[in-house]
């Protein structure tokens, strides 16, 4: 039998009899069937026995079939709210971000803007190590990871193969992995555990705009990247010789962009990100301000129905269903049922939050960053509804905390697979990392909320 089949089943027995054992006299039929669904998502999440956005177009599906449906639901409920999750603004604001980073890619923008940071650098190896986590921190925070992570490597692979199997080369590599990783902390569009968060904060009615989780993650950026350039330049780069910059000699690739396009790009870039760190001033929607890369870059002909068709819909897909489960789960009343045990606790919700967020970035060595905050967010929420912004900005940051593990994130796969790297290479940064950040986000979020 395929494996995946294997998993898929069962994940499907393993659900129905948690579910069956689970439920309790009083449930009504929506809580169960909701149930049901978090055990069959999260089993199918984890095992990956189906991609993760077909699972929450399963969710979608699901919840209008059967909490909808009077002959499967005593009680129906009105099933907009399950699907409206697509119109979410937090959906806008990651598409917009998509447009921006594919216009980067295709006008080679990026690559320029590497260039030059490369070209300031100079050839110290130190100083090339805050330059490559220098850069993709701030790459990462406008387009994704694994976008920034694949241009880094491919245009450091004719230096890594001079330097070959080296503590220099292993220094060099996991500087992408510490860009790429705290780079995607500082905005809403840089993880989608961050537009998660928001996106559920934004259902709740508490606002969350570009700008306010700048003031939040940003810092947290700065801080982790400059103890992990500290830490990486000590173990890997005392003593290294000045290195040669001519793997930065730019080819006369015909296929080069026209530079007219990239002037029209960087201009998208520049008005977008502004209006979007000024939302609190001129109030207008982050959702209206996403619309500008999708008007100009088309309209301008940088981006043709092909480049469209080549955006990571499946990531928005993603997005829209863990936000649906997370509706599901507080509509149906399952979470504040299970909320209410651990309320009687009495626990201090600082300590609370402290350790979810060390949670959160254990199971996002193991898991996509999106499923572990889609899982863990609407339970916290539940047992403790008054510190949900503290709660959402803390476990979304610390997904972005697991490094110890080629699968813990795109970057590091991608790394990993150059084999200049050992899995135990990973361990000295990716433990500097998952001590600090989550901590280091609790004080920070909450000095901002208080």
């Amino acid at each position: 039998m395929n494996k995946r089949v294997l998993y898929f089943v069962v994940s499907l027995i393993v659900s129905l009899a948690l579910t069956w054992l689970v439920k309790e006299p009083d449930f009504t039929q929506s809580k169960i069937y909701v149930l049901f669904l978090t055990f069959f998502s999260i089993a199918l999440w984890v095992t990956e026995a189906v991609p993760a956005f077909a699972v929450s177009l399963f969710i979608m599906a699901y919840l209008v079939f059967t909490l909808g449906n009077p002959y499967f639901n005593n009680n129906p409920e009105q099933i907009d709210k399950y699907v409206h999750t697509f119109s979410s603004s937090t959906i806008w604001l990651l598409l917009g971000g998509f447009f921006l980073s594919s216009a980067m890619t295709k006008t080679k923008l990026d690559e320029k803007l590497l260039r030059i940071t490369f070209k300031i650098s100079g050839t110290q190896p130190r100083n090339i190590i805050i330059a490559i986590v220098s850069s993709c921190a701030i790459l990462s925070s406008m387009m994704s990871n694994a976008s920034t992570s694949a241009m880094m490597v491919a245009a450091l692979m004719p230096l890594l193969d001079k330097l070959g199997k080296s503590k220099l080369t292993t220094g060099l590599l996991l500087a992408i992995a510490l860009g790429c990783a705290t780079g995607g902390i500082a905005t809403i569009i840089g993880t989608p555990a961050n537009a998660i968060a928001a996106g559920m904060l934004e259902s709740d009615q508490i606002p969350m705009d570009f700008m306010k989780w700048v003031t939040y993650g940003l810092p947290i950026t700065v801080i982790l990247a400059i103890l992990g350039s500290f830490l990486l330049v000590r173990l890997y780069v005392e003593n290294a010789e000045p290195i040669t910059m001519n793997f930065l000699s730019i080819s006369n690739d015909q296929s080069d962009p026209s530079p007219q396009n990239r002037k029209i790009v960087l201009w998208v870039l520049v008005i977008t990100v502004i209006l979007w760190l000024t939302n609190s001033i001129h109030h207008v929607s982050v959702a209206a301000i996403s619309a500008i890369p999708f008007v100009v870059l088309t309209l301008t002909g940088v981006l043709d129905e092909k480049d469209v068709k080549a955006l990571p819909w499946n990531v928005l897909i993603l997005v829209a269903g863990g936000m649906s489960l997370g509706v599901a789960l507080e509509s149906s009343g399952l979470l504040t049922h299970y909320a209410t045990y651990i309320s009687n606790m009495k626990l201090s919700p600082t300590i609370f939050i402290l350790v979810f967020a060390y949670i959160a970035m254990f199971i996002s060595n193991f898991m996509s960053n999106s499923v572990a905050a889609t899982i863990l967010l609407p339970f916290e929420f539940a047992i403790f509804p008054d510190y949900r912004l503290q709660l959402a900005v803390t476990t979304a940051i610390a997904t972005s905390c697991g490094l110890f593990l080629p699968v813990s994130n795109p970057p590091n796969a991608l790394i990993y697979s150059t084999s200049y790297l050992k899995i135990k290479d990973f361990r000295s940064l990716a433990f500097l990392i998952a001590l600090v950040g989550p901590i280091l986000a609790v004080i920070w979020v909450k000095l901002l909320a208080s």
